[in-house]
């Protein structure tokens, strides 16, 4: 089974996007897209590529429920703040070893 993802546009650099979805974000191909899109808008996702410009109450709309029938907002949650914390620690160690 494919999921796509209802993902919001954060930035837009040529034909490449940042999205977020849950705290999360990552870059995604903008050339399937049939139609313009600008920072704020909503889109489908799928494998790394932005499928389909979505209304924002549809996409919220659809990201509610797939929280509630894959119960996936406790884990996502979980996983960006880990990750957040283990940036920071990575970064410090970075900073120390260039002292």
């Amino acid at each position: 089974m494919c999921v796509g993802i209802p993902s919001k546009i954060v930035k837009i650099d040529d034909s490449m996007a940042l999205i977020e979805v849950l705290g999360a974000q990552r870059e995604v191909s903008l050339l399937l897209l049939d139609e313009n899109v600008q920072i704020g808008d909503h889109v489908l996702v799928h494998a790394g590529f932005a499928i389909r410009k979505l209304h924002e109450e549809d996409a919220h709309e659809t990201l509610e429920l797939m929280k509630t029938v894959y119960g996936i907002e406790d884990e996502v949650t979980q996983t960006v703040t880990s990750t957040k914390k283990r940036s920071r620690k990575t970064t410090a160690r970075k900073e120390q070893a260039r002292s």
